[in-house]
């Protein structure tokens, strides 16, 4: 496994292996990396000839006040991970290298970003999506995996991907969780136990909601109301924002007729938690998304 900081290298080995007909897969992470990341390493390994997975925790993604300082780092155990799996090479490059002196080029998604996350966070997705086109335009690959915890993300680099013609492949990677439903999330570090406990909460209010869409409960209101209340019982959770929308859209429902996202971002103590599902009332299926 190849470990390459500069751009210029990074590029040429895509080209060598591109010349050679040989596809390339990305999986793009800030590190710190948990099962989750290696599930969606594991699919870019299925599914390609040479996988990159890049590590770099971008500045351009975190508000004033959030982790940027202290988030997790664990270099050598996450290159020992990547090299047990196979990863051909492993991108890490120093914010210098991805925003040097006179940077002011930026990709922007508009109306995707504005709900959920976009409400509180105004300017991370701008930085998703120009750091991730860049790590396009260096890693040049034919396919990238997203995981679907952070399902506003995949759409946006989806609508990006299209809206600008780029010749790569979206796919999205399932939740993954700890055995007693936690979404897996490198901030779940920040968590004492208490805190890991109240966390629970969210994967339990995912199950409550669909077990009232499955009774036929339709109304949008009545559903997140249920939800709401069953995070904040007991304490300890701060509601950034529990939503249910379009799923391409990502605008609300208004009545749910066919699947729909539930999503969630509450704090636990220090750590911001994101968790969703899709709400598939009976006699609805995921490939009917028209709402």
């Amino acid at each position: 496994m190849r470990v390459i900081e500069s751009i210029s290298e990074m590029q040429q080995q895509a080209d060598s292996w591109r010349r050679q007909e040989l596809t390339i897969g990305l999986v793009p992470t800030m590190g710190y990396l948990h099962q989750g990341h290696l599930a969606l390493v594991q699919k870019a390994i299925d599914l390609a000839d040479r996988v990159v997975v890049s590590i770099f925790v971008n500045p351009t993604q975190f508000g004033p006040n959030e982790d940027f300082e202290r988030y997790p780092q664990d270099i050598p155990r996450d290159l020992r991970l990547l090299d047990e799996l196979g990863v051909a090479a492993v991108f890490k490059p120093d914010a210098a290298s991805i925003y040097p002196q006179g940077y002011q080029t930026y990709v922007e998604v508009q109306q995707l970003t504005q709900p959920l996350c976009g409400h509180t966070r105004p300017t991370h997705f701008r930085g998703v999506t120009t750091v991730v086109n860049k790590l396009f335009n260096i890693t040049k690959p034919h396919l990238a995996i997203f995981g679907e915890k952070d399902f506003q993300q995949l759409v946006t680099i989806q609508r990006m991907v299209s809206d600008l013609n780029m010749d790569v492949e979206i796919l999205g990677h399932p939740i993954v969780r700890e055995s007693d439903g936690l979404a897996m999330s490198s901030r779940n570090v920040y968590l004492n136990a208490e805190q890991r406990q109240t966390a629970l909460r969210l994967s339990q209010a995912l199950e409550q909601a669909r077990r009232l869409v499955s009774g036929g409960e339709r109304q949008p209101q009545a559903i997140l109301e249920k939800v709401k209340n069953h995070l904040l019982e007991g304490g300890g959770i701060t509601i950034d924002y529990v939503e249910l929308c379009h799923l391409d859209t990502l605008q609300p429902v208004t009545s749910l007729e066919r699947p729909g996202l539930l999503a969630m971002a509450a704090f636990v103590g220090p750590a911001r938690l994101l968790d969703n599902c899709i709400l598939t009332p009976p006699g609805a299926g995921l490939h009917d998304r028209t709402q």
